[in-house]
């Protein structure tokens, strides 16, 4: 049952992604970033409220690091969404659990297993292949912002790692991130010149592809989360990679994108290494209770 969890989940996500390059014919990453989190954390208040649950925190540099990883990761990925064919977007994000390995190795000082520096030379060798074709085509500053936001992602998860070794709740968690996302966003609207007529919601079409994107997104992270509190951490990560086929399907019956043989082997290389990386990862935390 708690597989069905994930696959719900993965679908939720790939929802998100149409979503996100639906609404970017009228809105901008930065609004959809902002209206992406305003909803998510609108949401995680109103329940937290009704529960009459602390809001304040002891782990604020945690907090503050895994929200602007978090942010950046999620801008990245947005605009590596808008640019690029979705299921090769999807992708080069879903290349987290390579950098969090990564992370694990140079900043907590683990000592990993021969099968974990495996699973980061298939991954990287997966996305030499899917960015190739990114590479010799105009596109090549997408698909490399793509790969950030994969990098950014795994900082993130490192983050969220740390904070649940030191007890933290996974919905304060959520909750920061998605404020600190939201002022962070706002701060990009007002920088980059859009002005306060960016916080505005336009059409109605348009202000249903950001619903989607914040409503898709949370019911997303609260699968997801059921996922992996309930059933078993190595099926239900090997489960999240189904966004990439759900993601590609989008993607040939809205958009007309077709990805050859060299794009599958490298997708499956990268979802190969990944659940590897996952599995051969958790090692103890720096607090000495599982990570």
């Amino acid at each position: 049952m708690q597989s069905l969890w994930m696959l719900a989940a993965s679908l939720l996500f790939a929802c998100m992604g149409v979503c996100v390059k639906l609404a970017s014919s009228a809105h901008s990453a930065a609004e959809i970033v902002f209206w992406r989190s305003l909803l998510s954390f609108l949401f995680i208040y109103a329940y937290a409220r009704s529960r009459g649950l602390p809001l304040t925190t002891p782990h604020w540099r945690f907090q503050l690091q895994r929200g602007v990883s978090g942010l950046l990761s999620l801008m990245l990925y947005f605009y590596g969404i808008v640019m690029l064919p979705l299921a090769t977007a999807v992708t080069l994000n879903y290349t987290s659990p390579l950098f969090l390995a990564l992370f694990l190795v140079v900043l907590a000082g683990h000592r990993p297993p021969l099968m974990l520096w495996v699973s980061l030379g298939l991954g990287f060798v997966g996305v030499i292949l899917l960015l190739h074709p990114v590479f010799s085509g105009e596109h090549w500053l997408a698909g490399s912002l793509a790969l950030g936001s994969g990098v950014l992602a795994g900082l993130a998860y490192y983050n969220v790692k740390e904070l649940g070794a030191l007890g933290e709740s996974e919905w304060r968690t959520v909750l920061y991130f998605s404020g600190l996302s939201t002022v962070g966003a706002a701060l990009w609207l007002v920088l980059s010149g859009e002005g306060f007529g960016a916080f505005a919601l336009r059409d109605g079409i348009a202000t249903l592809e950001l619903l989607g994107v914040g409503g898709f997104a949370t019911l997303a992270q609260l699968a997801m989360t059921r996922a992996y509190k309930r059933g078993r951490t190595f099926l239900s990560a090997s489960l999240a990679y189904s966004t990439v086929v759900f993601a590609s399907l989008f993607g040939a019956l809205l958009w007309g994108e077709r990805i050859g043989p060299d794009g599958w082997l490298a997708m499956a290389l990268i979802a190969a290494s990944g659940l590897l990386a996952s599995h051969y990862s958790r090692a103890p935390s720096r607090g000495g209770k599982p990570a």
